[in-house]
């Protein structure tokens, strides 16, 4: 099932992305038509232009053929004024009255050739303006033209790949559709299987409990009749009287708590990339930061929205320490579970942050609305915005007051009663309900504020793939906030469920009664288990029966044997004491034997020097005395360390003069036994010291065993950041080689631009500079004539 929903997933996508390319390609087709409409209606005015140039030129021709006819006439009306001129001159004799209509006539002629000198001034003049103007709306035109084709060439370019993609899309989309409808058929199959299965297997339970529950009514009737005696007692743990149904509960709370988590985890990645992608569409739209600096108010809203990170990341942590402190052996309910304090206060310190970053938006969409190329659609779409992240700050406000309420009460045990828990569980499915709302109207009109900023003509590749992360990651929130409302009404009943009870009872249990009863079975499992270790493996049944005939018929009762066993014992112990005095005595007969020695030495030198004997027999004493001297070494040697120690020290008790023996015997035995008895302290000391040393050796060892272990998950955990910090490096370093290698191409561009602007106004210059010329060539002409 899990495959069927993420195949469901994964087709609604693609649905949501065919639906986003159409949109796209009617734009862009309604682009192309209004692209080759004006490339027809250029093309109609060029047609205009031709036939105006057309007709000017034919103007032209016709006032140059009548400017050459009137050249004529002038030519021919000064030969004829040189002519009557020539003709007074003869005639002045004659008188004056022949003269006065000739000039007269030539006055006229006069007026007549100047005032046609200046039209044809006037005509030179409007040609040359209209040749000048008409030239440069051609090539103006032309120019226009070209680009037009160009663009109609790329936008066909771009609509045939839209179309193979689109074709592409739905062929893939139909084949999936196809597999995902025979799989959904199996599996449909599958799951009828199933149910056959499962009911077999209920109705093959219900058969095998009715048989076990008459074998076990069997068996206890023979056993109580029959058995003699139960030796497992001690054997089953479910005889602790745990109540099984609290352990449900505990497991289905982990369980839960599991499930929350991963949406968690969901939900603060979407928050992360969507505060991420509105801080890059702050820096690029309505100015763009690589070429302008943006508004003072922008970069204050993308420095609040780059520490992001700092108040979403904690959720996720607090919520994983609180799903680390539920396990089986806890207890899971308002009043016992600390860390949901700490996921409040993460929680409240994330609605701050979006309350602190609210005005701000606000104030981003109104300079997005004051942009001089934003359309009334645009304007209404980003009041839609402020309405929907007002919404969703007002949802997280809420929700942050249910949060805390419920965290009340492991700091203040009576601090909220069971019947408005329920009501403040409740009120928050509701608002995750709304928060789900919200989110998905927010999604709806950022999908249609980026159709119409498509239409736009400033906007750039790199705002439309900004746009369509930030839409991305809407999309993703909407699908994490629907299935958290949708998992948490379904666990609602689980909320709102009663603490933990005894066996039996109907009344809930408190916290603190629910931590006794799980620290009691906790130690009767330990006790159960030291039990079962100490003990000796289990006697067969048949041997532990004739165990039993063989201990009933024995004339020696238990009392009995307990009695001879504590005669033993006694008698060990007499025993061992005689072994510790005779082992004392052995010990003081070699210290008086050696004592014997060396008086019986002492006596023979003195005997022998009372009677200055001959050198022989003092040579005799001296050789016993040696060798008396020598048995006394090897006795010592033999009788070891604390002997020789012993000997050495009785020696020097007994190596005084013979006339001073007055301590007898019981005083050296005390000295002996005391110097024993000191040792044996000392030794008992020493052996205390060593056992507490290597006690704590063993838990320093098991001290950096665990840090060792926890600095081995450090450093996995280092070293997994280090990967992804890597792919980061490595990710930005390919935005930052492209973005790079874009604006190169966009400088050449523009520098081969400047370069052609440069030639066609040098051109220009130049033309401009011979027409100059060439006018006042003609003016100069005109005044010469």
């Amino acid at each position: 099932m899990a495959n069927v929903t993420d195949l469901q997933t994964k087709y609604s996508k693609l649905a949501q992305e065919y639906s986003k390319l159409r949109a796209q390609n009617q734009v862009l087709k309604k682009a192309v038509v209004d692209e080759q409409a004006n490339s027809a209606s250029l093309k109609d005015q060029l047609k205009q232009r031709d036939q105006s140039l057309r007709k000017q030129e034919q103007e032209m021709d016709s006032l140059s053929f009548r400017n050459q006819q009137l050249a004529k006439r002038v030519e021919l009306l000064q030969e004829e004024l040189a002519a009557s001129e020539g003709r007074s001159k003869k005639g002045k004799a004659k008188g004056d009255s022949p003269l006065q209509p000739g000039l007269q006539t030539q006055s006229v002629f006069n007026e007549d050739l100047q005032k046609k000198i200046e039209e044809n001034e006037r005509l030179h003049i409007q040609f040359y303006e209209a040749d000048e103007q008409h030239r440069k709306k051609e090539a103006e035109l032309r120019s226009r033209l070209q680009k037009l084709e160009g663009e109609a060439e790329e936008h066909r370019g771009v609509v045939d790949g839209l179309a193979t993609k689109y074709v592409e899309t739905i062929e893939r989309l139909q084949g999936d559709k196809a597999r995902l409808e025979l799989k959904t058929q199996t599996l449909e199959r599958e799951a009828k299987d199933c149910r056959m299965r499962t009911e077999e297997c209920q109705q093959q339970l219900r058969r095998c409990q009715s048989e076990l529950s008459r074998q076990v009514k069997q068996s206890s009737s023979v056993i109580q009749e029959k058995v003699p005696f139960n030796d497992t007692k001690f054997s089953d743990y479910n005889s602790l009287n745990v109540p099984s149904h609290n352990r449900r509960h505990q497991l289905k709370a982990r369980d839960v708590t599991s499930q929350a988590l991963s949406f968690i985890q969901d939900l603060v990645a979407a928050l992360l990339n969507f505060h991420t992608y509105t801080e890059q569409r702050v820096h690029i739209y309505p100015l763009d930061s690589s070429i302008e600096p943006i508004s003072p108010l922008n970069q204050k809203f993308s420095q609040y929205l780059h520490e992001n990170a700092a108040y979403v990341r904690p959720l996720e942590d607090s919520f994983l320490q609180l799903y680390q402190s539920i396990t089986e052996d806890t207890v899971t309910v308002l009043e016992t579970v600390v860390m949901l304090r700490n996921f409040a206060e993460n929680f409240s310190s994330y609605t701050h942050f979006l309350l602190k970053i609210l005005p701000y938006q606000l104030k981003s969409l109104d300079e997005e609305c004051e942009a001089p190329l934003c359309t009334a659609a645009l304007m209404a779409k980003n009041r839609e915005l402020q309405s929907d992240m007002k919404k969703v700050t007002t949802v997280f406000e809420k929700m942050q007051n249910y949060i805390n309420l419920l965290a009340l009460p492991s700091v203040r045990q009576d601090a909220m009663p069971q019947s408005s828990t329920s009501a403040v569980f409740t009120q928050l499915a509701a608002s995750l309900h709304s928060l789900h709302d919200a989110i998905k109207e927010m999604s709806k009109h950022y999908n249609q504020k980026a159709s119409i900023e498509q239409e736009l003509p400033t906007v750039t590749q790199k705002l439309c793939t900004t746009t369509e992360c930030l839409l991305g990651s809407l999309g993703s929130l909407t699908s994490v906030t629907g299935k958290i409302a949708t998992f948490f009404s379904n666990n609602l009943d689980f909320f709102t469920s009663p603490g933990y009870s005894p066996r039996g009872c109907a009344v809930s249990l408190n916290p603190l009664q629910a931590e006794s009863m799980l620290a009691n079975k906790k130690k009767a499992a330990a006790y159960i288990d030291a039990i079962k270790t100490a003990r000796p493996q289990s006697v067969p049944y048949r041997e532990a029966l004739s165990n039993r005939r063989v201990l009933t018929s024995s004339t020696e009762s238990r009392e009995g044997l307990t009695q001879q066993v504590q005669q033993s014992q006694e008698k060990i112990t007499r025993l061992e004491q005689e072994k510790e005095h005779w082992l004392l005595e052995a010990q003081l007969g070699k210290v008086r034997l050696e004592k014997e020695n060396q008086r019986i030495a002492d006596l023979e030198a003195q005997l022998a020097a009372a009677l200055g004997g001959s050198q022989s027999s003092q040579t005799a004493a001296d050789g016993r005395l040696t060798q008396s001297h020598e048995e006394a070494e090897t006795a010592q040697k033999a009788a070891g360390k604390e002997t020789t120690l012993c000997t050495s020290l009785v020696g020097m008790l007994c190596t005084t003069p013979t006339n001073e023996h007055v301590g007898d015997e019981e005083s050296r035995e005390q000295l002996i036994k005391t110097h024993y008895m000191t040792r044996v302290g000392e030794l008992t000391t020493q052996l205390q010291v060593s056992d507490s040393k290597a006690v704590h050796f063993h838990s320093e060892c098991r001290a950096l065993a665990k840090r060792l272990t926890i600095a081995e998950k450090a450093r996995e955990t280092l070293s997994e950041e280090v990967k992804l910090a890597n792919e980061n490096i490595t990710r930005l370093q390919d935005e930052l080689t492209t973005t790079k290698r874009s604006y190169e191409d966009q400088l050449s561009m523009m520098s081969d631009h400047l370069c052609s602007m440069n030639e066609t106004l040098s051109k220009q210059r130049e033309e401009i500079d011979m027409l100059k010329l060439g006018g006042k060539a003609n003016a100069k002409k005109n005044k010469s004539r």
